[in-house]
């Protein structure tokens, strides 16, 4: 009696999916390539040349970050096209912060079994992001792993590279009588989705329901790209700080840019809440401490600009389609870091 043969596929594996998945990315990533970018996708590395991006001195920054339990309303709405570019923007926010220009940008997508469509419409909202960033889908990983991930499950990381000028890292001379300038957000981005399940769950939402469609969609809005904005403003010369209001939301992130010596005065009444973050607050009965902790709560980004510049910066973001709120000024070192008004 002749032995069946066994292949990775019985096991739960696709080696063929694969490799059209690659043929099928190619001209994403193809579409993302900038000045540096050396080869193509399809080697076991990427290769970047500093020197034809421009940089003369430069100091590199990397950051690597996922979308947390947003993925799960994603795949639940099967609405796969945008969570991408949150990947590219919780990284490439991470390193505008650093004073860093993005330059090129790697992702890890892992499932129990790989749906081709899925995972390109995935690395298509990925490609996206890129674009907006300025920087190049150069290579990534995909791993199909049957028993880890149950059916129609899968997650993303991802990995950023950005350089600087060694003169122009940030933060830099944070001093007692900046001003605070804080940028929209485009909702709830991708922070506090452990949450914001918890209160659908309680109150017992269907997403799936007609009457529901637009919350769907709010939840599902990508995190903003604040790259190009916030890379004219720091050409300036008058930032000092940028915060990047992300997990923690403004009480946790803003003493990360801090010197030891001052806290942050925060107006809230300087910008509107959005509505979606009020249905959070009322219902689910969040406490503003625990909004401000744990969401953005309308503001994505925070600059600390030098006084007598705010004018200036201002009209530089706006020109790259931010909206800007004076939202407080930095002061003498009190007791709480973020002081609240």
């Amino acid at each position: 009696m002749t032995k069946s043969e066994i292949t990775y596929a019985d096991a739960g594996v696709n080696i063929d999916a694969g490799n059209a998945l690659v043929e099928r990315i190619k001209p994403l990533a193809k579409a993302t390539s900038r000045s540096g970018v050396m080869g193509s996708i399809g080697g076991f590395g990427a290769l970047f040349d500093l020197k034809s991006a421009g940089f003369k001195d430069p100091v590199l920054v990397s950051g690597t970050d996922g979308v947390g339990t947003k993925i799960k309303l994603a795949q639940e709405l099967n609405r796969h096209d945008t969570i991408g570019i949150d990947l590219v923007a919780m990284c490439v926010n991470d390193l505008i912060v650093q004073g860093a220009e993005p330059l090129f940008f790697l992702d890890y997508f892992a499932t129990s079994a790989l749906d081709i469509d899925i995972a390109e419409s995935v690395v298509k909202g990925i490609a996206d992001g890129c674009k907006k960033a300025g920087c190049a889908l150069v290579g990534g990983e995909t791993a199909e792993m049957p028993g880890i991930y149950q059916p129609g499950e899968y997650d993303l990381a991802g990995f950023a590279v950005g350089a600087v000028e060694r003169e122009n890292i940030l933060p830099k001379q944070v001093a007692v009588g900046d001003v605070i300038l804080g940028l929209a957000s485009d909702g709830v981005h991708s922070n506090g989705y452990s949450l914001v399940r918890h209160i659908i769950k309680v109150k017992k939402i269907d997403l799936y329901a007609a009457a529901n469609q637009q919350l769907a969609t709010t939840l599902l809005t990508p995190t903003r790209l604040y790259i190009k904005s916030c890379l004219a403003a720091i050409r300036t010369g008058a930032v000092n700080a940028l915060v990047h209001v992300t997990g923690g939301g403004i009480t946790e992130n803003t003493p990360r840019v801090l010197p030891e010596n001052v806290s942050a005065e925060v107006n809230l009444k300087a910008w509107q809440m959005p509505e979606i973050f009020k249905w959070l607050q009322d219902g689910g009965n969040v406490s503003s401490t625990e909004m401000l902790r744990t969401f953005n709560c309308g503001i994505g980004m925070m600059l600390v600009v030098s006084t007598g510049q705010v004018q200036h910066v201002s009209k530089v973001l706006k020109q790259y389609g931010e909206t800007v709120y004076i939202v407080g000024r930095i002061t003498e070192r009190k007791q709480e870091r973020v002081v609240y008004l």
